[in-house]
């Protein structure tokens, strides 16, 4: 699977995706770093099959509108420190990362991760 991580989420992330052997890159690593626009992101997501990973409720509304980004994992654990984010990842990446699989909206906030379903 392969991940584009926005720029509302720390390039730690990235590297830890990386060392789990993910396909990853990071709004950093892109021609326009942080300036990368939304509809940038969709389209790279869209053409090259990366999952975008986002804090954005835009990418939120244009999947459940348009299914583009074509899979999304969306966030929503307000402002907590890098270290907090970093562990509910390390804790639910290998659940989200079988959850793809099948559905292609999943949601990650401080407490659980949740599937919409398509």
């Amino acid at each position: 699977m392969k991940f584009l991580i926005d720029a509302n989420l720390p390039y730690k992330l990235a590297l830890l995706l990386k060392n789990k052997g993910y396909d990853v890159i990071h709004t950093d690593n892109l021609k326009n770093k942080e300036r990368t626009t939304d509809n940038e992101i969709r389209k790279i997501a869209l053409e090259e099959n990366y999952i975008v990973v986002t804090k954005d409720a835009d990418f939120f509304d244009s999947h459940v509108i348009k299914k583009i980004p074509p899979k999304l994992l969306f966030v929503t654990t307000g402002n907590i420190v890098n270290n907090q984010l970093l562990t509910l990842f390390e804790t639910h990446f290998e659940k989200i990362i079988v959850l793809f699989e099948n559905y292609e909206l999943v949601e990650l906030d401080n407490k659980q991760i949740i599937v919409h379903e398509k």
